[in-house]
């Protein structure tokens, strides 16, 4: 390659994790001379950061990784690499059979991205999908190039084995980054101007460092700037704890907002599933957190059509919903995914079916999600500006403490700032308002 400034494009698929993730690769290549462009025909080097939880993300990358061979074509020194889960899993497919993909590298071997992508260019194509039970990147300060909202991986890995899931397989064990390496990262970010912190993990709340739990990492990190949100994100039921509820309770910068996967309401599925907690369980630990936040809002994930479930299990799932009210959920049909438990249950619920189950669930959120909105009416929340609104250059985007996503005329607010909403009309997925006179 010429000595030209060198060029780096990437892609990001899947989870919070994920764009996590590419801030780690951003830095490592930053630190080797490598500059982010926004245009994939401009590029030296193409990266593509993969998710496999689920086969149509799968079936996603494929597509986009094939189409790629566009700027191959046009650019024959161009590099294209495959990073994260998928890597891991589909690597022989991903080289040996796609003469498109120069390196596939998965998600705990990213400090060899820079020798891999010299030896690329030199003709060898390379593959590095190890998992390791000890890589947390904590010595690597993520590259952000933009925006008031930060992701902090403070946990790689998981050690649950859910039966439908992959985490295990494509991330490897659980292991935790230390408590000051997570609180000197947000020293920085603060004196950054940012915002907003979301602390993620597969399992963020099974975090320890060996000598300080997540409820500590959560207070500790919240004292670094009272002027900014902390938030985190995923929880397992069996490890939300009354010490982490109080330290919730307690912080008023830790936003009231709990995102909980059930993944099911029947306590035979929760069983097949390995999710380790019955729903009245779950239900007695929502109740729990709502005494002690009584404004709190609640998220979930929820799968339908898990092998064997039948119309009454559908129907408990429904059942748990009507009685929790999520603000949010992200809904899925079951997708199987080899390697795991589940896999050698077979796929016995028809298409059809797990179609029509997701649609009912899909029909009874938007219902709720729209009552819980239009509840808001005539409320003044505080809101934190975050960018542009994308329907009007004449309105700013912000979410409240609950997550919800605000829009308002810009008038003199500005990106950054706390500022006091009064919601005048909702819709499922958003409240309107206008900006009132900030408390002081």
């Amino acid at each position: 390659m010429s000595n030209k400034t060198k060029q780096l494009y990437i892609e990001t698929y899947g989870c919070q994790m994920n764009m996590a993730d590419t801030e780690v690769v951003l830095s490592i290549m930053d630190g080797v001379g490598y500059k982010l462009t926004k245009e994939a025909a401009k590029a030296d080097l193409i990266f593509v950061n993969t998710c496999s939880v689920r086969d149509n993300a799968e079936l996603r990358v494929k597509q986009r990784v094939s189409e790629l061979k566009t700027h191959k074509r046009n650019n024959p020194d161009v590099l294209i690499g495959v990073l994260g889960c998928m890597a891991e899993r589909l690597r022989t497919e991903l080289i040996d059979k796609n003469n498109v993909v120069d390196l596939v590298v998965g998600p705990d071997e990213y400090r060899k991205l820079p020798k891999m992508v010299n030896d690329a260019y030199a003709g060898q194509r390379g593959i590095a999908v190890k998992l390791s039970r000890v890589e947390n990147y904590d010595d690597i300060t993520p590259l952000r190039t933009e925006g008031i909202s930060a992701w902090l991986s403070v946990t790689r890995g998981c050690d649950k084995f859910c039966t439908f899931c992959v985490v295990p397989f494509t991330r490897g064990r659980e292991r935790s980054r230390t408590l000051k390496s997570v609180v000197d990262e947000v020293h920085k970010l603060s004196e950054r101007g940012f915002k907003e912190v979301t602390l993620l993990g597969q399992n963020v709340n099974s975090y320890h460092d060996g000598e300080f739990d997540f409820p500590d990492l959560l207070s500790a990190v919240a004292k670094v700037d009272r002027t900014i949100r902390i938030r985190y994100a995923t929880s397992h039921p069996q490890d939300m704890s009354d010490k982490l509820i109080e330290v919730m309770a307690e912080h008023s910068n830790i936003c009231k907002y709990v995102h909980l996967p059930v993944q099911s309401g029947s306590n035979r599925i929760l069983k097949l599933m390995n999710r380790t907690y019955t729903i009245e369980h779950y239900l007695g630990l929502l109740e729990k957190i709502k005494r002690a936040m009584p404004d709190v809002s609640f998220s979930t994930d929820i799968i339908a059509g898990f092998p064997t479930e039948t119309d009454d299990d559908h129907r408990l799932t429904l059942d748990v919903m009507k009685q929790v009210k999520y603000d949010g959920a992200y809904m899925f049909k079951y997708s199987p995914r080899e390697n795991t438990k589940a896999w050698e249950m077979g796929d016995d619920v028809v298409e059809e079916k797990k179609v029509e189950r997701l649609n009912e669930i899909i029909a009874l959120q938007e219902d709720i999600s729209n009552e819980l909105n239009r509840a808001a009416v005539g409320q003044t929340m505080e809101v934190l500006v975050e960018r542009d609104s994308s329907r009007s250059s004449d309105d700013l985007m912000g979410r409240t403490d609950t997550n919800k996503k605000t829009l308002f005329p810009r008038e003199d607010a500005l990106v950054g700032e706390y500022r006091n909403v009064k919601i005048e009309r909702a819709t499922a997925h958003t409240l309107f308002g206008k900006l009132v006179q900030n408390v002081n």
